[in-house]
């Protein structure tokens, strides 16, 4: 790609690329020239719109966040459905698109958790607010269910939440390593089982 059929909006074009390359190869083994060469961008065109790789980084993981979180509102606000209808439509889209084959770079928060929390505070902060969002709009989605008897809970709302959440993750990290979707059938089950639904 050359300087002149470099995209209008350069900054999301990087982003764009650096999230698809870090999806597969995480964060540490990708450096800013290859993202710049799959961009098809010059050095300085990256350090015009991020002050270091870490600035990037944030800004990539709020990008993603923003999109991930526009989805969820998306999918759990679907007025056709039950709420529970809606949750479980959540979980299956997220068996359907975290798995250990190619995931198109919707599996980041899986892929940089752990590698970056430890790496850099600022990146930490990003995972934790984004992280915070969902389980929010999940709490609010199990409210929602309780309240037209969709499914029922056994203890506060936010704390099924978080458990499912961390369920989940466990889960994609688990589906990597063993190569395998047991783990996600067996998370899928538990989920069911959380929120009183029949199998």
């Amino acid at each position: 790609m050359t300087t002149a059929t470099v995209p209008l909006d350069t900054r999301e074009h990087i982003l764009a690329n650096g999230q698809r390359i870090m999806a597969g190869k995480g964060f540490s083994a990708v450096g800013i020239n290859e993202i710049l060469t799959a961009a098809g961008v010059p050095k300085g065109s990256f350090y015009h719109y991020f002050g270091s790789k870490d600035a990037f980084g944030v800004a990539l993981l709020d990008t993603y966040f923003d999109d991930y979180l526009a989805e969820l509102d998306a999918t759990l606000q679907d007025g056709t459905q039950a709420a529970a209808q809606r949750l479980m439509a959540y979980f299956a889209h997220w068996q359907d698109t975290q798995s250990f084959f190619d995931c198109q770079g919707k599996c980041l928060a899986v892929k940089l958790g752990a590698e970056v929390a430890d790496l850099s505070e600022a990146m930490r902060l990003s995972l934790k607010r984004g992280t915070a969002g969902i389980v929010d709009r999940l709490t609010q989605a199990i409210d929602a269910g309780v309240a037209d008897t969709s499914l029922s809970v056994d203890g506060a709302a936010h704390d099924v939440a978080q458990s499912l959440y961390q369920l989940w993750l466990g889960a994609s990290l688990m589906v990597k390593i063993s190569r395998t979707t047991q783990p996600f059938e067996t998370a899928m089950a538990t989920t069911r089982q959380m929120l009183h639904l029949p199998r």
